[in-house]
C-alpha cells in the first residue's frame, strides 16, 4: 500500500454557505425611507422618514440630507445634517435658519426630515446618507426617495345658499332664519390635479365674532376621503336622526342642509375642502386645503320674538250674557306648517287665587279645539278669526266665570319624525272680568214632624226655604247632610249625605248612617221632605238641610246663583216602654238561668264525691 497524502479540505456543503450567506446580509447596514415617488402640492408641507438598521456602533446614528433637482441629476446638494450645522448649502441655508426645512430626531436611528412649505424647485430626488459606525464596510448606506411637487390648482367656493332664509347683499353673505327652519348652504369644490386625488369637503361653524381656526371651527358634516360621511361630536345624534344631511350635487357641487335649525346654530360658516393622494405604501397622505366662509348666520329663536296680547280690557257684564275675549300673537314668527306649528289657550284664575289658573278652552297644533276641566257640557267656543287673532266665546257667563283670564300662545318645532317639540311659550297680561251676581238671598228652616221618634218608626224632616230676589225660572235644589258623633264630639268634614233633589226634581241618594230605606220628595213649592224608615240607632245624628238656587240659560246650561244651610236637627231614635219592661225581663231570666246552672253542678259535684268515698 502506498503512503497516504496530505488530507484536503472538504468544500463547505450548500446549507452552509446559505447560513454564512444570510449571517453576513443580516448585520449589513440598511437605509430605509419610503417608496416613491411621492407628490406633493407646493405651498403645503412634507415629512420623510428615515432610519437605519444592522448597523455596528453607537445607538444615535447620524444622517445627512441631500437633493438632486432634475435638471442636474449628479449634483448632489447638501439639504440639512443631525452632525453638521454648516452642512446646508446656500439655496437651503436661509430656510433651515428660518425652520423652514428641519431634520427632526425621532430616536437615535430614525429621523423626519420636515419641509414646511414646499416650492416647485424642490422636486427631485431625495437620499438620507448615515455615515459609517461600522467595523467593516456591509450594505447600504444611504437610500433615495422621489419627490414630485404639482401646482396648487384646489379650489373652494360658496354657492347659493337657495331660496331659504333672506340673504342681505354682503360678502361674505348674512342670512337669518328662523328657528325649526331649515338651513341650507352649499360648496363648490373642484381640482385640475393630473394624478389621481380624492377630495374631502367638510362644512364647519365657528361661533359669531370668533377667528376662524382648527381649534374655533366646529365641524358640523363631512365628506371623508372614502366617500364615508360624518358629522362633528356635536352633530351625531342630528345626523343619525336625520336631521342634518349631507350630499353631493354633480361633480363639484356639496349641500349642507340642517332641518330645524336652533339658537346654538348660528355662527360663521366654512367650507373646508382637502385633497388626498394614495402613497405607494397604501397610505393616505393630505396634500392640500382650502377654506371659505359660505356665511354668517343668524337664528331668530321663537321665545325672542313670540308675543301675546289680550283684549278688549276690562269687561263686566250680567249673568246670561255672552262673554267674547280675543287673543293676538304677534311677532316675526315662520308661518305655521312644516316647520313650526303653535298652540293657543286661555286659562281663568278665581279673584285673589294665585297663579294663571285652569285651562278654560284651547286650540292645539292642528286646529282641535277643547275644552278644560270643569267646563264640559258648557257652550264655549275657541277660534281662529284672523291669521294670528282667536277668540273665546262663552255663550252665557255665570257668576262663577268672574276671575283673570290669560291668553297662553305656545311655539312647537318639528323634529326627526315630524316630532314636535316645545320652543317658546308667552302668556297675555292678566284681563278681569266681572260677572254680577243675581243678588239671590235664602234661608232654610229644618225641624223633625213631631218632635220625638221611636226605634222601628219613621223619621220625617222636612225643609222650608224662603227665597229674596233672583231672576223668573229660578229653581231650588236641595239636599241633606248628617253628622255623627266622633269620640262624643261632632265634625263637619265627616258630614255625609243622605239624600237630595236636583233642580230638575231629579232625586238622589246618599248613604244612610243605619243603611235602611230613604225617600226625598217636594210636598209644596219650597219645601222638601226626607223620610227615614225603619228608624234604628245607628241613624243617631245631627241632620241638616242646604237647598241651593239654580238659573237656566239660554243655552241650556244651569249655574248656581245662590246657597244656604238649615240649622241642626238631632234625631234621637227613643226605645218604646214595652222594650223598656221587656230588657230588665230578659235580664232576670238570663241571671235566673245561669245562677241555676252554677247550683245544680256544685250538688252534682259532691254527690259524685260521696258515692266514691263509699
Amino acid at each position: 500500500m502506498g503512503g497516504l497524502g496530505p488530507m484536503q479540505p472538504l468544500p463547505p456543503p450548500p446549507l452552509l454557505l446559505l447560513l454564512l450567506m444570510l449571517g453576513v446580509r443580516c448585520c449589513a447596514r440598511e437605509v430605509l425611507v419610503p417608496e416613491g415617488p411621492l407628490y406633493r402640492v407646493a405651498g403645503t408641507a412634507i415629512s420623510i422618514s428615515c432610519n437605519v438598521t444592522g448597523y455596528e456602533g453607537p445607538a444615535q446614528q447620524d444622517f445627512e440630507w441631500f437633493l438632486y433637482r432634475p435638471e442636474a441629476p449628479d449634483a448632489a446638494l447638501g439639504i440639512v445634517s443631525t452632525r453638521d450645522t454648516r452642512f446646508s448649502y446656500a439655496v437651503f441655508g436661509p430656510r433651515v435658519a428660518a425652520g423652514e426645512v428641519q431634520v427632526q430626531r425621532l430616536r437615535g436611528d430614525a429621523v423626519m426630515l420636515k419641509i414646511a412649505r414646499l416650492q416647485a424647485q424642490d422636486a427631485g430626488i431625495y437620499e438620507c446618507y448615515t455615515p459609517s459606525t461600522d467595523a467593516h464596510y456591509l450594505g447600504s448606506y444611504s437610500s433615495k426617495v422621489e419627490l414630485r411637487v404639482l401646482p396648487d390648482v384646489l379650489q373652494v367656493s360658496a354657492t347659493s345658499p337657495g331660496p331659504r332664509g333672506r340673504q342681505a347683499q354682503t360678502s361674505p353673505p348674512r342670512l337669518m332664519v328662523h328657528e325649526g327652519q331649515e338651513l341650507a348652504l352649499g360648496c363648490l369644490a373642484r381640482t385640475s390635479t393630473q394624478q389621481h386625488t380624492h377630495l374631502a369637503v367638510s362644512f364647519g361653524r365657528a361661533v359669531p365674532e370668533a377667528p376662524v381656526g382648527r381649534v374655533t371651527l366646529q365641524e358640523v358634516v363631512g365628506l371623508r376621503p372614502d366617500l364615508a360621511v360624518e358629522a362633528g361630536a356635536s352633530y351625531a345624534e342630528r345626523l343619525a336622526a336625520g336631521e342634518l344631511q349631507l350630499s353631493k350635487e354633480g361633480a363639484e357641487r356639496y349641500r349642507m342642509v340642517v332641518r330645524g335649525a336652533q339658537a346654538e346654530d348660528a355662527g360663521t360658516y366654512h367650507c373646508t375642502a382637502a385633497e388626498w393622494i394614495q402613497d405607494p405604501d397604501g397610505t393616505w397622505s393630505q396634500i392640500a386645503e382650502k377654506r371659505a366662509v359660505l356665511a354668517h348666520v343668524d337664528v331668530q329663536t321663537l321665545s325672542s320674538q313670540l308675543a301675546v296680547a289680550v283684549g278688549p280690557g276690562e269687561r263686566r257684564i250680567g249673568p246670561g250674557e255672552p262673554l267674547e275675549l280675543l287673543c293676538n300673537v304677534s311677532g316675526t314668527l315662520p308661518p305655521p306648517g312644516h316647520h313650526a306649528a303653535y298652540s293657543v289657550g286661555w286659562e281663568m284664575a278665581p279673584a285673589g287665587a294665585p297663579g294663571p289658573g285652569r285651562l278654560v278652552a284651547q286650540l292645539d297644533t292642528e286646529g282641535v279645539g277643547s275644552l278644560g276641566p270643569g267646563y264640559e257640557g258648557r257652550h264655549i267656543a275657541m277660534e281662529k278669526v284672523a291669521s294670528r287673532t282667536y277668540r273665546l266665546r262663552l255663550e252665557a257667563a255665570q257668576p262663577g266665570d268672574t276671575g283673570t283670564y290669560r291668553c297662553l300662545a305656545k311655539a312647537y318645532v318639528r323634529g326627526s319624525g315630524a316630532r314636535l317639540h316645545e320652543a317658546a311659550s308667552a302668556r297675555s297680561r292678566p284681563l278681569p272680568v266681572h260677572v254680577r251676581e243675581e243678588g239671590v238671598v235664602l234661608e232654610a228652616l229644618a225641624w223633625l214632624a213631631g218632635g220625638t221618634v221611636y226605634h222601628g218608626e219613621t223619621a220625617s224632616l222636612l225643609c222650608n226655604i224662603s227665597v229674596q230676589g233672583g231672576p223668573p225660572g229660578l229653581r231650588l235644589a236641595t239636599n241633606w247632610w248628617v253628622e255623627r258623633p266622633e269620640d262624643g264630639e261632632l265634625s263637619s268634614s265627616s258630614a255625609q249625605l243622605v239624600g237630595g233633589m236636583d233642580q230638575d226634581g231629579v232625586a238622589k241618594l246618599g248613604v244612610r248612617p243605619g243603611g235602611g230605606p230613604v225617600s226625598v220628595e217636594l210636598v209644596g213649592p219650597r219645601s222638601h221632605r226626607l223620610r227615614l224608615h225603619s228608624l234604628g240607632p245607628k241613624d243617631e245624628g245631627v241632620y241638616h238641610c242646604a237647598p241651593s238656587a239654580w238659573v237656566q240659560h239660554t243655552d241650556y246650561s244651569w249655574y248656581q246663583v245662590g246657597s244656604a244651610r238649615s240649622g241642626p236637627v238631632t234625631v234621637y231614635p227613643y226605645m218604646h216602654a214595652l222594650d223598656t219592661l221587656f230588657v230588665p225581663l230578659l235580664v232576670g231570666a238570663g241571671v235566673a238561668l245561669v245562677t241555676g246552672a252554677t247550683i245544680l253542678s256544685i250538688i252534682t259535684c259532691c254527690f259524685m264525691k260521696r258515692l266514691r268515698k263509699q
